[in-house]
């Protein structure tokens, strides 16, 4: 796991609405496979960004079937699902009245059109809630061995996939995690998800490095060095299209007790921003600096599991050449 915090100066949801790069954990802010869990104002609960659009028209893509499952949910979960789409429902319309409209029980959310009756949500209340935002949403409850994974909305997993996961208590969920099951951080994990309490929710961030733009990425990444060249990291961008191209992809996850049920609903909101864009981005110098200092220092089973063990060199070498020629005032 690896975590923290907003590299930009002002709140996080101003900085959701200045992508490309709104969270950096990578700038030497924080520290990779660390928890690093901070409070989280409830006001800033929810980001939207420029892709807002763009992202619900993929989920809509998704929920529709034909490719991995992305929406599970156990028996006994939908008063809990329920609690969940009530909550978004109060929130969105105040914090984003540009954005969402609420007539008596009906949400409209103004750019797709997308309307949703918080009364009559469907079998699965969280597949109208995936509608609503660019979030992705996890229901964890608490069993015997632990919490697990009991209903989810998950459209844009890093690397793995809901059906695998769905059901497993956390040392499961984190199998291969360099130092979650192995040293104190899954313990940590524990305890935090035990004593959470509702009026103190929180966030964090974590960092990868992806072949292309695809948000949905159910299966391992795989890289390929022979892809990696300046004319690639830079020469599509120019072109229009940034297929194949490499990007930093940030998650901003949150956690907070549901007050009815006593569930814990993890969000997961994905950045995903194509590395050529340090080029002209102010603090770009410092970004590809940041992101580089980080991708060497991982220790061989870090790299292992960010699927960059054979690659590592090449966008070391590639970082560095963006830190040469970007912009920023870093020496």
């Amino acid at each position: 796991m690896s975590a923290g915090r907003k590299g930009d100066a002002g709140n996080a949801q101003d900085a959701a609405v200045r992508a490309p790069f709104a969270h950096t954990p990578y700038d030497g802010s924080a520290r990779p496979f660390a928890v690093g869990l901070v409070p989280l104002d409830l006001a800033e609960w929810i980001e939207h960004d420029a892709r807002f659009a763009d992202d619900l028209a993929r989920k809509e893509e998704l929920l529709a079937g034909g490719g991995a499952p992305v929406l599970m949910s156990e028996d006994g979960t939908r008063a809990a699902q329920q609690e969940v789409l009530d909550l978004l429902a109060d929130h969105l319309p105040q914090r984003f009245p540009d954005i969402y409209a609420r007539e008596g029980e009906r949400i409209t959310v103004r750019p797709t059109g997308t309307v949703v009756d918080r009364l009559a949500p469907g079998p699965v209340p969280f597949a109208a809630a995936a509608r609503l935002v660019q979030e992705d949403l996890v229901l964890m409850r608490k069993g015997g061995d632990g919490y697990r994974i009991a209903a989810a909305a998950l459209c844009f997993p890093s690397s793995w996939s809901l059906a695998e996961k769905f059901g497993k208590a956390m040392p499961e969920i984190h199998e291969g995690v360099p130092g979650f099951n192995d040293t104190r951080m899954g313990a940590m994990v524990a305890r935090i998800f035990d004593n959470l309490p509702v009026d103190r929710p929180s966030w964090r961030l974590n960092w990868s490095l992806y072949p292309g733009p695809e948000l949905h990425n159910p299966r391992p990444r795989i890289i390929d060095p022979d892809r990696l060249d300046s004319d690639r990291l830079t020469g599509e961008r120019e072109a229009g299209t940034e297929a194949g191209a490499l990007h930093v992809r940030v998650e901003r996850q949150t956690l907070r007790r549901l007050p009815a049920s006593g569930d814990i609903l993890f969000t997961i909101r994905v950045h995903h921003d194509p590395v050529a864009a340090f080029a002209d981005h102010p603090r770009g110098r410092e970004l590809a600096r940041g992101l580089r200092e980080q991708l060497l220092a991982l220790d061989e089973a870090q790299a292992a599991y960010k699927g960059l063990t054979t690659v590592r060199p090449h966008i070391a070498d590639l970082l560095q050449r963006l830190a040469d020629t970007a912009g920023g005032n870093a020496p």
